[in-house]
């Protein structure tokens, strides 16, 4: 498979029909357009590197992984993928070089010559669930289905000069992508938890108490259950465009009201406007 964008929801979705299949190779391309504009920003120029087309290749297959939508059969169609790499079933490389647009799907036995059955399917259709047409917002496709001996031999010797051209994506960086993942089988009970809080908190439990005790007063006492709620309130806020702050007298609500708003003055600006409604007293 010669593929501009590998996507590994999109592989597992036809991998119980790769079964029988005893060797699946898969190159595809990396974004060296936006590699050589990094290199460049810092006044450096981009020489062909092995081991940073690897590094870009697993951090984007990382992101894959992590970004897409769970269920059970995900989980499990994310496991054989990597299972597959570890294993040798799918050999893969990354070319270092080339911006890969083409998609280009080869079937052949071996030996491959001209008495043997043999196709390639080429169009617009990258090995992404969307590419293939297996989501729900699953893009419009053409392809073409070529089954002849000499076209097939041709297509054949140019995935082979660019296999040759690129860079093995091996068994250790399969193992690396799987500890970066949820994909892991060695989470801790206490890791667990944290997860949960993770999930169940949101953005609340990556406050920085550092921070937002620059937003108080140099002589100011610190209290965290102030700033606790200074941090839940913003948190609300920027969810539902407002947060209602209420609780006894004396607890600070007018310096955890404070906090919010410069808080949130200092990430959108100090031309944003606020409203705050508050009693007569």
């Amino acid at each position: 498979m010669l593929v501009g964008y590998f996507r590994a929801s999109g592989y597992f979705r036809v991998r119980p029909l790769l079964d029988k299949v005893p060797k699946v190779r898969i190159l595809v391309g990396i974004d060296v357009d936006r590699i050589t504009k990094e290199f460049h920003d810092r006044g450096q120029q981009y020489i062909q590197d092995p081991q940073q087309t690897k590094d870009e290749f697993v951090a984007g297959l990382a992101k894959n992984i992590q970004d897409a939508d769970y269920d059970k059969t995900t989980e499990a169609g994310l496991v054989q993928f990597i299972e597959d790499l570890i294993s040798g079933k799918i050999e893969m490389r990354a070319h270092p070089e080339k911006t890969i647009h083409a998609k280009v799907y080869i079937v052949r036995p071996e030996p491959f010559n001209e008495y043997t059955p043999c196709e390639f399917i080429t169009g617009s259709s990258n090995l992404t669930a969307a590419g293939l047409g297996l989501s729900e917002h699953s893009n419009y496709e053409f392809n073409i289905s070529v089954r002849e001996y000499g076209l097939v031999k041709e297509a054949t010797e140019e995935f082979e000069l660019l296999w040759e051209q690129s860079v093995p994506i091996l068994k250790a960086q399969a193992e690396a992508l799987r500890k970066e993942t949820y994909l892991r089988d060695d989470f801790t009970p206490f890791e667990l938890y944290i997860k949960m809080l993770l999930e169940f908190f949101g953005r609340r439990v990556e406050f920085d108490p550092y921070h937002i005790e620059l937003l108080l007063p140099p002589q100011y006492h610190r209290l965290k259950y102030q700033t606790d709620a200074a941090n839940q309130g913003y948190a609300i806020m920027m969810a539902h465009h407002g947060f209602i702050l209420a609780d006894v007298v004396g607890l600070g609500k007018t310096i955890i009201a404070l906090m919010v708003i410069k808080k949130f003055i200092y990430e959108n600006g100090t031309q944003t406007k606020i409203l705050v409604v508050c009693r007569r007293r």
